[in-house]
């Protein structure tokens, strides 16, 4: 360990935790959830975008299955705040449509090429700069240029099949008559697809442990070790279900605060703009294009609460690899990348970016939420996500390098 990177960490997290409160006022618990977010992605090692890569490129299926039960554990944080009256909440039931087809593609497609998605472009500022910086920009530039489209689109905004008044699939709608408000229905059918997923993934590591192909990762298995009370508190990684259990905690207190989900996309499309207006574009121009607010396109970058919480991701990271001593063997890990892999890092940070828009959202916006929501589209994107995933992987595998997270 170092010392000096755990000063740095605690004297770091001390100086957000006091200065925050004054800095960011009603919005300081989304700096908390940021924070907390990014702790828990970066201390277990885990991240969507890795649903997708880590099966395809090592065989190892824990994560996607891990992830799928999270899902399933926070539909419970849904349940208890909107049984009652789902109006309570900002349910995020998005449209099935050919949009959430096509931005699944693309979103899966790209990251593959960038090995990161919205929020793991977010750690991976700290973990690998030049592939995350390049992704971000161009995921930005995606987002900022598909944003005209999505506001305007039918095929994206409209959904082909829905339930009752709502603009798709909210699952308690199906099963009114189950006693529990559709609730117990809703519950037990996600349940079901959930066991789907992993009964599905299992058969395929056992394949590909039966074909010598597997080769697992690393970060997954974690070995409790001898080790100092510090190191048990802030150094040794967390195993993937601590990771999960710890971001359900978060999801339920910003559920519990803002009333709405969690989302980090549309943010990297106005980060482009704000950019774009610091070369002298002006923001009316870009306002008038975009569909993005004017306001927001000037300005601080922190002036929107998902920014805040985009922005505690980044420093949580920090965080934890400082408290841990490992940030300066952590950071330089991934600094020397070639010019093809710099393209294809642009390529699915654009790719990523459109697919956002098309979808409606991202893995946290379009998949996690949703299906935290009981929206039926969460499920269906997850499948055209990982269906773009396995196409990228086909098309990228010779050319870009083995990053996985």
């Amino acid at each position: 360990m170092k010392k000096i990177e755990n000063i740095i960490g605690f004297v770091l997290l001390g100086v957000l935790l006091i200065v925050g409160q004054l800095w960011f006022k009603a919005n300081f618990f989304r700096l908390v959830v940021g924070l907390g977010f990014g702790y828990a992605l970066s201390r277990a090692f885990m991240g969507f975008a890795g649903s997708v890569n880590r099966p395809y490129r090592t065989g190892s299926t824990k994560l996607i299955r891990t992830l799928v039960i999270m899902f399933l554990a926070t539909t419970v944080i849904t349940t208890a705040f909107s049984y009652k009256d789902s109006s309570v909440l900002s349910l995020w039931i998005r449209p099935i449509n050919l949009g959430m087809i096509l931005g699944g593609l693309l979103f899966g497609f790209g990251m593959s090429f960038s090995s990161c998605c919205a929020t793991g472009v977010l750690t991976d500022l700290v973990t690998g700069l030049p592939r995350a910086f390049i992704t971000l920009i161009f995921f930005g530039a995606g987002v900022f240029l598909g944003n005209p489209i999505q506001k305007s689109a039918t095929w994206i905004t409209k959904s082909v099949v829905s339930v009752g008044d709502r603009n798709g699939i909210f699952m308690p709608d199906m099963f009114k008559w189950d006693g529990m408000n559709g609730f117990l229905g809703a519950t037990v059918l996600t349940a079901l697809l959930a066991g789907l997923v992993i009964l599905v993934a299992t058969k395929y590591e056992t394949t590909r442990k039966n074909k010598k192909t597997y080769t697992g990762v690393e970060s997954e298995n974690v070995e409790l070790l001898n080790s100092t009370m510090y190191e048990k508190l802030f150094v040794n990684p967390w195993s993937l279900k601590t990771g999960a259990m710890v971001i359900v905690a978060f999801f339920a207190i910003l559920t519990g605060i803002s009333g709405s989900g969690w989302g980090a996309s549309t943010i990297h499309g106005i980060w482009f703009g704000r950019t774009l207006n610091l070369f002298g574009v002006s923001a009316e121009s870009m306002a008038n294009f975009s569909k993005l607010p004017a306001a927001m396109l000037t300005g601080s970058y922190l002036q929107h609460p998902v920014a805040i919480q985009n922005f505690g991701i980044i420093l949580g990271t920090f965080i934890y690899l400082l408290t841990a001593g490992i940030f300066k063997k952590t950071f330089f890990t991934e600094f020397k990348i070639t010019w093809k892999e710099g393209l294809l890092f642009a390529l699915g940070g654009l790719c990523m970016g459109f697919g956002t828009r098309f979808a409606n959202g991202c893995n946290v916006g379009a998949l996690y939420t949703p299906i935290a929501n009981f929206s039926l589209s969460g499920w269906l994107y997850f499948a055209f996500l990982i269906s773009g995933g396995i196409i990228g992987n086909k098309l990228g595998q010779k050319t870009k390098k083995d990053c996985i997270n």
